[in-house]
């Protein structure tokens, strides 16, 4: 049995992911996070001064309940399902807490993000700054130019055995080795 409090194990997570997909393709519809902004630009006025914002958005509205479920979700993991016993929320591998340590960088110490990149110090540093800049521009090139986020392709995509998404899904795991392993060290 798993403890409910903490992270749930792999084959728990995983059978309501996959649940989650059946009924999805059950109901012939397909799910994706970058999708919902999209969907709520277009609600706010964007199809006026952009043909990509031009579509039927009212058909898309059904997804907005995935951002409102992973906010919902959140909060009652925070508040109901995190262990008050222990301090940390997020625990590290200790192998990944040295090579941190390597590259001058904190342990985020329960919290989703290190300081040496959220604190009021570092955003003052225009280097840190410009990763964050330019992180945030190549995500969101990223994912409109793959035509979907990580959990869109990864989850939905590859569930419905779409061959864009299985090279997406390569993309951005050769994108993140050499994020970890060539540039970050260069960067820091």
């Amino acid at each position: 049995m798993f403890n409910i409090y903490g992270t749930w194990p792999w084959y728990i997570s995983g059978f309501l992911i996959g649940t989650v997909m059946l009924l999805l393709i059950y109901f012939g519809k397909t799910f994706g996070m970058s999708s919902n902004l999209r969907t709520m630009c277009s609600m706010l006025g964007a199809g006026k001064t952009a043909d990509f914002f031009k579509f039927d958005w009212k058909a898309q509205r059904w997804n907005l309940t995935v951002v409102l479920g992973a906010m919902i979700g959140g909060w009652l993991a925070v508040t109901f399902l995190t262990d008050p016993t222990k301090a940390d929320t997020v625990v590290l591998n200790p192998q990944t807490v040295i090579e941190l340590q390597q590259l001058h960088i904190d342990e985020p110490n329960g919290k989703l993000l290190p300081d040496a990149f959220t604190s009021a110090d570092a955003l003052k540093d225009p280097k840190i700054l410009a990763i964050l800049l330019i992180g945030g521009i190549l995500v969101g090139f990223g994912t409109r130019y793959a035509g979907g986020c990580t959990s869109g392709h990864a989850i939905s995509g590859l569930s419905n055995l779409q061959l864009p998404s299985l090279i997406a899904v390569i993309g951005f795991f050769i994108g993140g080795l050499i994020m970890s392993w060539l540039l970050l060290p260069l960067i820091f």
